[in-house]
């Protein structure tokens, strides 16, 4: 039913793909417009409008090494450097 869409981006003017998986994801959603931006830039204007992240160093429960993550810690649970969470994600 869908095919892949060359578009322009209007921001960088590169071309990019929407995908026939993704208009199906538009449809189902009822989104009328196609994506005019690029997922660059469309990153890079959702970071722009949002501002910049504090970041807050902590020490990572698992190694014991210095890591920063963007929200405020509490004492309630443990916090993990990205290495140690991801490995903690694969076992789940």
């Amino acid at each position: 039913m869908f095919e892949d869409k060359t578009l322009v981006c209007k921001d960088c003017g590169n071309e990019f793909v929407f995908t026939a998986g993704e208009q199906e994801f538009y449809a189902e959603k009822g989104f009328q417009n196609e994506p005019s931006r690029c997922k660059e830039c469309r990153i890079a204007r959702k970071n722009s409008m949002r501002g910049p992240r504090e970041m807050f160093t902590v020490t990572c429960a698992e190694c014991g090494q210095d890591a920063q993550v963007p929200f405020k810690p509490t004492d309630d649970r443990p916090v993990y450097c990205s290495e140690c969470f991801a490995k903690k994600r694969e076992s789940l």
